[in-house]
């Protein structure tokens, strides 16, 4: 069964976010207040069970959070031939990144029949870029946009929704969903737990891009799976500047 939609129409995209402050005594006193408030709500519902791990949690949010790194991946090829280009964008400064991204992604989906592919992309990565552009005062490039289209014209894939099967009850990691397809996974040095440590008190957002990067290449390789379609050897991958 080979994958319903051309590989070459399809942009993999994974995001990378962290808080928008070092530490929780950082905020203003009107953001605390805020974050106070919703950290009530977190622990009442039993999301967390250390009240010191709080803020470190602030960056899944698209209103306390940040994104510092959007790396993206296209198949080219065919068979055990097909290749994988990666491409990052990534900085302090998260307004500027998105514009680069956004005229990128306008370049790229001005024709039609043009996709993403995320994992967990239409609970996450999609929305949270939505949300971040307009705090950012940036237009939403149309691909993102859901306004006005019917669920089957928008054009968002996501590997864990094609996992699911129509179950909506089960949240699988990228990590397990490969690990359990028997995908390969280049996952040796950082985990999402670290990455606002990381980025934070390590200072060292190479190590995040390279990581997010690695995830990337698993999605599109879970893909492929999901697609019994010939996986990409890594001699096939290249990264772009």
């Amino acid at each position: 069964m080979a994958s319903p939609i051309a590989l070459q129409n399809i942009l993999f995209i994974d995001i990378e976010t962290v808080s928008q402050h070092p530490a929780y005594d950082q905020m203003s006193p009107e953001w605390k207040q805020l974050w106070d408030h919703k950290s009530q709500f977190l622990s009442r519902n039993n999301e967390f069970n250390d009240a010191s791990a709080i803020y470190e949690k602030a960056g899944i949010y698209a209103e306390f959070g940040k994104i510092i790194c959007i790396s993206c991946g296209i198949i080219q090829g065919i068979g055990t031939e097909k290749k994988i280009s990666l491409k990052s964008f990534y900085g302090d400064d998260e307004n500027d990144l998105l514009i680069r991204f956004s005229e990128m992604l306008g370049r790229w989906a001005c024709d039609t029949g043009k996709f993403l592919c995320a994992h967990n992309g239409k609970e996450f990565d999609y929305p949270y870029l939505c949300r971040r552009l307009i705090i950012n005062n940036l237009p939403i490039p149309g691909i993102l946009q859901l306004s006005g289209k019917k669920p089957w014209e928008v054009p968002h894939l996501d590997t864990m929704e094609m996992w699911k099967f129509g179950d909506y009850k089960n949240f699988t990691s990228l990590a397990l969903l490969a690990h359990t397809l028997g995908i390969s996974t280049p996952k040796d040095d950082i985990d999402g737990s670290m990455v606002g440590k990381t980025y934070w008190k390590d200072k060292n957002l190479q190590r995040i891009v390279v990581y997010c990067q690695k995830d990337v290449i698993t999605v599109a390789q879970v893909y492929l799976k999901l697609n019994q379609e010939s996986l990409i050897h890594q001699e096939n991958v290249g990264i772009k500047d």
